[in-house]
């Protein structure tokens, strides 16, 4: 029903007929915004949701609008401007043509598959009229996939022309860089596009699949023929059981290898094995605990051809005739492993107890494992090249860091500053070096010797050091066994050696023979008679000269001056005896028995002899001579030895 006011009633209650459809009652909204101007527009519906035709221009009023010419009333009529231009790649900006084909390539190398499928995805972009090949990425295909042929214009044929998307449709054969693709189907943007430029779309074609693809997610038939032996049994029975045996792998044979324990676990529950390695501390290896990881091992293969690659397969029961079980492992017995040899040398009180039980074994005793000695490789020193000191040269043999060699320091304290010093001649046929005359000194601290020429005037040679102090080894002696010179080696007339050159002892210093007498089970009797004999004729000729008593004394008077001073240096104990003879016996050049008072004196002070003393100043007294000289073999008998 409607609303509306019936011709020929009046407006009153009860002339009026209302529609109960209407819900809505409300005003239209003639105010808006846009683009952020507010503006107005005229009603098109009243209260009610009636529709209004009073605002709104009749059909006829249109026809007449529009079949009226404006230019009679107007004018006229201005021409609008003409649209803009747009260009192609803003008009077809992210629009593209999406098209799937395949291609078949041929597989020559295989002996499943002559050929394969594959799937690819063809683009074409109307901005610049470019192409690109994809093809998806399908796990595990060991293909390289993905950008087939990258986006740029594909080159039609050999005239120059490339591809347009007039030539692309389903159902044809697209050539691009000698591979045809199959083009089946395409996506409803581009049938939109196509039908809308008046091309002909053909019909859509199923895609082809790989057929070695299709064979590969079908799942493998498997063949499991019903077997007696009850695993969940034996997991049940024996489960957390494990047997433990002891064995030690003999690796000496290789190189720097050697005899490394091991522990070998055999689980009854599967029967699976397991070897783990045993460390000690400070053994230099990785704390790497498992050999051989828990795994069925197995015993004897099936017979297969030498090119059989199982290095690199996964060992399965086709593959092996039999696996390790327990009845295979025994004490004293070797095994191999994976092709290591392992020998079982003891168990554990439960593996005892189960080999009892189960196989009637009793014999369990365990085998002693000894150790090879390591080969001794002999070390081998090199020659001696002459530089430094033998011992010191080497230590760079015996250690990387090498270290001083150790000295006798009670040696070193006890003899310190005794030298014992030679006269020398140098044998050689030049008659020049026969008239040379060398000091030779033997350190007794430290074994040593050192030659010291004394410089004689006009003779051409420059005199002074000789040798330094070094020691000297004798003629033959070798690196491993090396033999020195020593104090018994040098008697009147011997010969020695150094480092070439021929040296003859001629003439010794009395303190040499003193220090042979005082040590004499240290030397020979036969070099000890020797050096007595040599120095007897001197010890004449001073004993002559000491009994002729000093100007002006008798010989007893001298005796009880002598004897009182030893008295008196008794008292001082810092004096060397030995050395005030020598440094005496050194000033005294030309061995007369006498030196000047002033040179005797200044020999004194500097051995600290105490000549301030009244008995000392005395004896110097008694001890002088005419000329000014002091007779210093009568003041040494003050000073014995």
């Amino acid at each position: 029903m409607s609303s509306e006011l019936r011709p020929g009633l009046p407006f009153l209650p009860g002339c009026a007929f209302r529609d109960p459809m209407k819900t809505s009652f409300h005003r239209s909204q003639t105010l808006g915004y846009k683009n952020g101007f507010a503006f107005s527009r005229l009603p098109t519906v009243g209260i009610g949701g009636e529709r209004l035709y009073v605002n709104q221009p009749s059909q006829a009023e249109l026809d007449e609008l529009s079949s009226t010419g404006p230019i009679l009333t107007y004018g006229q009529a201005k021409r609008s401007p003409p649209s803009g231009f747009i260009p192609a790649h803003v008009a077809f900006d992210k629009k593209v043509l999406k098209f799937d084909a395949y291609f078949q390539e041929y597989v020559p190398l295989s002996s499943e598959e002559r050929y394969r499928i594959r799937q690819v995805v063809i683009y074409y972009y109307l901005e610049d009229d470019s192409m690109s090949v994809i093809e998806p990425v399908v796990k595990n295909s060991g293909i390289p996939q993905g950008k087939l042929i990258r986006r740029h214009r594909v080159p039609k044929n050999d005239r120059g022309d490339h591809y347009h998307w007039k030539d692309l449709n389903r159902g044809i054969n697209l050539t691009m860089y000698g591979r045809t693709y199959r083009v089946v189907d395409c996506d409803p943007f581009t049938q939109v596009f196509l039908e809308s430029q008046g091309i002909e779309l053909n019909p859509p074609e199923k895609m082809a699949f790989d057929p070695y693809t299709e064979l590969r997610r079908m799942p493998t038939r498997m063949y499991i023929t019903p077997s007696d032996f009850d695993q969940l049994k034996q997991f049940l029975t024996y489960d957390k059981q494990v047997l433990r045996f002891y064995a030690m792998w003999d690796d000496t044979n290789s190189m720097f290898g050697e005899n490394r324990p091991y522990v070998i676990h055999y689980y009854l529950a599967d029967g699976t094995v397991e070897v783990r390695e045993v460390h000690k501390p400070n053994d230099g290896r990785d704390p790497f605990p498992v050999l051989i990881k828990r795994q069925r091992l197995p015993k004897t293969f099936v017979d297969k051809k030498k090119t059989f690659p199982s290095c690199v397969l996964e060992i399965s029961d086709h593959e092996v005739l039999e696996w390790y079980t327990a009845k295979d492992f025994a004490v004293g017995k070797p095994t191999t492993l994976l092709g290591r040899t392992f020998f079982i040398y003891d168990c554990d009180e439960f593996t005892r107890n189960f080999y009892r039980d189960k196989f009637g074994i009793t014999d369990f005793q365990p085998v002693e494992i000894e150790k090879k000695p390591p080969e001794e490789v002999p070390q081998v020193i090199p020659p001696y090249n002459g530089y430094g000191i033998l011992e010191d040269s080497l230590q760079n043999c015996y250690s990387l860091f090498p270290k001083p060699p150790r000295k006798d320091v009670i040696k070193m304290l006890e003899n310190d500053h005794k030298v014992l010093r030679y006269q020398a001649a140098l044998e050689s046929p030049n008659p020049v070096d026969t008239q040379r005359r060398f000091i030779l000194s033997y350190f007794l601290s430290n074994d040593m010797i050192s030659i010291y020429e004394p410089p004689v005037c006009n003779s051409g040679i420059i005199g002074g050091k000789y040798l330094g102090k070094t020691r000297v080894a004798k003629p033959g002696s070798t690196t491993e066994k090396a033999e020195y010179y020593g104090p018994s080696d040098l008697t009147i007339g011997s010969t020695i050696e150094v480092f070439g050159r021929r040296f003859v002892i001629t003439d010794a210093d009395e303190y040499v023979l003193n220090y042979m007498e005082s040590n004499a089970e240290s030397f020979p009797a036969t070099t000890l008679q020797s050096m007595r004999d040599h120095f007897r004729p001197r010890q004449v000729v001073e004993a002559a000269k000491s009994d002729v008593p000093a100007l002006g004394t008798s010989k007893q008077e001298l005796d009880e001056l002598i004897a009182r001073v030893q008295e008196e240096l008794k008292l001082h104990n810092y004096l060397d005896y030995s050395s005030i003879r020598e440094a005496l016996l050194h000033c005294d050049k030309d061995d007369s028995g006498s030196l000047d008072k002033a040179k005797f004196l200044s020999v004194c002070d500097s051995l600290n002899v105490p000549t301030s003393a009244v008995l000392v100043n005395k004896l110097i007294d008694l001890c002088s001579c005419e000329d000014d000289k002091i007779n210093y073999r009568d003041f040494l008998r003050a000073f014995p030895s």
